[in-house]
């Protein structure tokens, strides 16, 4: 039986590849080194669709041009540009930021490059948080690019981030903290939560692309769990709730991720916080399980820093 490539239709050519690596820049600096994730930040052309006569025959022609977000999955090696950015973006300082997503296979040889400019922030996502769980954490971040530009590109070598510690970051190392209410550090549980900076297009005259522009941003409610036995103030905040007498409407507090030591890598810092609700978690008579709560936070602002990653 002959091989494939002779039959009529092979034969030499570009050779197919997996994906094996991914490399941001954001400005010239390596971001994070060997991101997990890429998808999204293509082009695609509006269709315009006009009726015509009276025979119903429709003309379509090419509009404007949009390019879908682009989001990203990353951990913490090199990852300050990133959360530098978030850290901006939170506190009202928003800023857009030119960068470069590289493709490579599983021998690190550059296959692709996706360039990107004026972008700016859209969501920034957090992963579920479990006491009991053993995987590694990773951020997501949404980014709306204004322009790019693509690249298939062969042959330049990938290099891991020299001179960078990998701090270990599981989904299981944090810490709940809320002024007044004691034990959230025993929280076991916390549900993956957005954080939403809204971005408004505009078409101006024969420009292709869009013009970004900055609007509101929206903070999540926390929903978490915790053991009923360290429930106590939790309990008593809603009780007073429902009397309408609670010694404090809002508080303030914070949620810490931790390195396999307990240090505190990066922090959100949480204000105004609310409780939201307060319920035991469905479970059945003679199962061998702790009875839980489950309880939401309302949060009016959030804000990040953390010394173990650079920032302040």
């Amino acid at each position: 039986m002959p091989p494939a490539s002779s039959k009529k239709g092979y034969g030499p050519g570009p050779r197919a590849y997996a994906a094996g690596y991914f490399e941001m820049l954001l400005d010239g600096h390596k971001s994070a080194s060997f991101l997990k994730a890429v998808d999204g930040g293509f082009p695609k052309q509006q269709v315009i669709d006009n009726a015509g006569g009276s025979d119903g025959y429709h003309m379509k022609y090419g509009g404007p041009l949009d390019i879908d977000p682009m989001t990203i999955d990353f951990g913490l090696a090199g990852s300050f540009e990133i959360l530098k950015w978030i850290q901006g973006s939170w506190r009202g300082d928003w800023s857009t930021r030119n960068g470069e997503i590289l493709h490579a296979d599983f021998n690190m040889k550059q296959t692709f490059s996706l360039q990107f400019s004026d972008a700016q922030i859209m969501e920034t996502t957090f992963p579920a948080l479990d006491g009991s769980s053993n995987e590694g954490a990773y951020a997501k971040v949404k980014i709306q690019p204004q322009t790019i530009e693509m690249k298939q590109e062969a042959g330049a070598q990938l290099k891991p981030h020299e001179g960078v510690k990998q701090k270990q970051w599981l989904s299981s190392s944090f810490r709940l903290n809320l002024e007044g209410i004691s034990h959230l550090d025993k929280v076991n549980k916390i549900e993956s939560f957005t954080i939403k900076q809204g971005v408004k297009k505009f078409w101006y005259g024969t420009d292709r692309f869009a013009t970004l522009h900055p609007t509101g941003i929206q903070f999540p409610n926390l929903v978490c769990y915790v053991a009923e036995a360290y429930a106590g103030d939790l309990l008593k905040w809603m009780k007073q709730i429902m009397k309408g007498k609670p010694e404090r409407e809002q508080t303030s507090g914070s949620l810490e991720f931790l390195s396999g030591t307990k240090e505190t890598i990066f922090r959100l810092n949480l204000y105004e916080v609310g409780l939201v609700s307060y319920s035991l978690v469905q479970s059945t008579a003679n199962e061998a399980k702790l009875k839980r709560v489950k309880f939401e936070l309302f949060v009016g602002r959030m804000d990040l820093d953390g010394k173990g990653m650079g920032l302040e």
